[in-house]
């Protein structure tokens, strides 16, 4: 009986120390883990503008953009579905991180090509990083044959550059927020007095209401703007919705182009006396090369 005993009672204390062991194991392993905040933004755009996100190495997106005429314009041209600009574009990850990218839009004839880089990751856990940053550089050219043919454009005149920084934070599951100074430069401009260079502050955010729905918004504010086409600052609101290997996104602007240059500077509509632009982004992706799980989600 003595001897049951005392089995009992060393099995008791060995099962207490391991217990007690593994614990103090578990808990400095999570406290040793680093996680990398993923979907801040359901995609590579927020709704005219870029997000920070970048797509997996080796996938290939197809973008697709549609904004018709303004609502306002009234039953004739079926408040605006008459009248249609589209702007189709292809980005391929070459990295987790780094993005090229390629399109044409209708509206005014415009290629655009850009590069981005995400050069900083939100982090929590041991190591935390509070924001995440990308960087983005576009170029376009516009080939609208709208001028005297005595006095054609040269290639380097139909040239506009862009550059922006991409800073955003994920607060929460359900709340994101990004910030995205910007500069344009114009090669060439309509106006005598107008500026070759422009400076923009823009400002994005998702509310996530559904495991594959969210609504956001968007709002380009410019510090200095074009006279002569007496523009107005870029405004949106719109829905997103998750369908497995593609994000559909319902838009509401004010903007007509698709590209930055043209909906930051040179936006012309007053969204708030009805100049508001329906319209539509959906993409869908190609794994080119086979993906490796390398990050932990949010």
């Amino acid at each position: 009986m003595k001897n049951i005993l005392l089995v009992l009672f060393i099995f008791l204390i060995t099962n207490t120390l391991i217990s007690q062991n593994l614990d103090a194991i578990l808990e400095q392993e999570t406290l040793s883990t680093t996680n990398i905040v993923t979907s801040t933004f359901n995609g590579t755009r927020i709704m005219n503008g870029q997000s920070i996100e970048t797509r997996q190495k080796g996938v290939l997106e197809f973008l697709i953009q549609h904004r018709f005429g303004q609502i306002n314009s009234g039953a004739y041209e079926l408040f605006g579905l008459d009248q249609s600009n589209i702007r189709l574009g292809f980005e391929y990850a070459i990295s987790n991180d780094f993005a090229i990218a390629l399109g044409r839009s209708s509206f005014e004839k415009v290629y655009d090509g850009y590069v981005k880089y995400k050069i900083i990751k939100q982090k929590t856990g041991n190591e935390t990083v509070p924001i995440s940053i990308t960087l983005f550089t576009s170029a376009t050219e516009k080939t609208l044959k709208n001028y005297d043919p005595l006095d054609k454009p040269s290639f380097s005149d139909r040239l506009t550059y862009t550059s922006q920084i991409l800073l955003a934070r994920k607060f929460n599951p359900n709340f994101s927020l990004q910030i995205t100074p910007t500069y344009i430069h114009f090669n060439t401009v309509s106006g005598s007095k107008d500026p070759n260079d422009i400076y923009a502050l823009g400002i994005g955010t998702k509310v996530k209401i559904s495991n594959h729905i969210s609504i956001n918004g968007e709002y380009y504010y410019s510090i200095n703007s074009f006279d002569f086409l007496k523009t107005k600052n870029s405004l949106g609101l719109g829905i997103d919705i998750e369908t497995g290997g593609h994000t559909f996104q319902l838009i509401f602007t004010n903007s007509r182009a698709m590209n930055e240059k043209g909906f930051i500077a040179e936006t012309t509509g007053d969204f708030f006396n009805g100049d508001i632009h329906f319209g539509f982004n959906i993409s869908r992706d190609f794994y080119l090369h086979k993906a490796k799980d390398e990050e932990k989600l949010y």
